[in-house]
């Protein structure tokens, strides 16, 4: 409940700061990187160390990767058929093509399925969606961006970019089962914890309720592919296709029809990815969710 407060809380204060004519409103620029560069990372090197692997992790893991790459397929031919700009094709598959697995995922998987559901829930953000976020969401960023970044340069920014850096240095310590010492890893948790209420808070400088702009035909197409569409194929691909029917399977598919993802929206801000239509997809795709996460739940109770 208290995650659930703290979204509006910031969100709202965010809204608020907007008509507060003293307040630089463009400070989100700057959240936006504190959270790429400082908070993320931080979150990553605490919790990738402590995950241990089999081959039974491979379906809440690959549910991220799934839902990217059909978001980049959906989009970009959608997007290429219709005559879209780059900008707006690159900001509906972050936005679209990323679940919030963790920040709204783990209180609500928690809710639902008790604290050992947490374990699946981890799985699903961390070498999953966190890491789809930290290599294609970067390669898309680049490629959609103002420019013609080349192959090299978009390399580049991928392994340059904070929160990969340290996937590979947690994935180095999880090989050699390394871990840091308990007041590193209570430092990582209170600078990780900055993400939730920077992330919102920047959403809210820039999430903007007019009624004649061009995106919210955009925002209905993206929220529908995110909510409801991509579940559902989640859903036929797991249980009918691959017969799975445990909790693991269900756990796994309400993190995929959470709404979109902070920090894909972040990144799409960060690169001048349509930056208040993303903002849109965070702020109606929130509240919007809770109503399709209840109708997912009434699904999986018959399977």
């Amino acid at each position: 409940m208290n995650n659930f407060i703290l979204i509006f809380l910031f969100l709202s204060l965010g809204l608020i700061l907007q008509r507060v004519k003293q307040f630089p409103t463009h400070i989100y620029k700057t959240l936006n990187k504190i959270v790429i560069y400082f908070c993320l990372p931080a979150i990553t090197l605490y919790h990738i160390p402590k995950i241990k692997w089999s081959s039974e992790l491979l379906f809440p893991i690959g549910a991220g990767w799934i839902t990217y790459i059909l978001a980049f397929i959906f989009f970009h031919f959608l997007g290429r058929r219709n005559g879209w700009s780059n900008k707006l094709i690159g900001c509906l598959i972050l936005t679209a093509g990323l679940s919030n697995s963790s920040f709204l995922g783990y209180p609500i998987i928690e809710a639902l399925f008790g604290k050992k559901g947490l374990e699946t829930a981890v799985l699903v953000d961390q070498p999953g969606t966190f890491v789809v976020v930290s290599t294609l969401g970067v390669f898309t960023a680049a490629f959609y961006s103002k420019g013609s970044p080349d192959a090299l340069g978009i390399f580049k920014k991928i392994i340059l970019f904070p929160p990969f850096i340290m996937f590979v240095v947690a994935c180095l310590m999880n090989i050699f089962q390394v871990d840091l010492n308990e007041n590193l890893q209570s430092a990582l948790l209170k600078i990780g914890s900055l993400v939730t209420p920077l992330a919102l808070l920047s959403v809210g400088l820039q999430l903007t309720f007019d009624r004649k702009s061009q995106h919210w035909k955009f925002l209905r197409l993206g929220l529908f592919f995110k909510l409801l569409l991509i579940p559902f194929v989640i859903f036929v691909l797991y249980v009918f296709i691959f017969n799975q029917h445990s909790e693991v399977i269900k756990i796994t598919i309400m993190e995929t029809a959470m709404a979109p993802m902070i920090t894909g929206a972040i990144l799409a801000s960060t690169y001048g990815l349509k930056p208040k239509l993303s903002s849109m997809m965070i702020g109606f795709g929130i509240p919007i969710s809770f109503v399709t996460l209840a109708f997912w739940y009434f699904i999986l109770s018959f399977i």
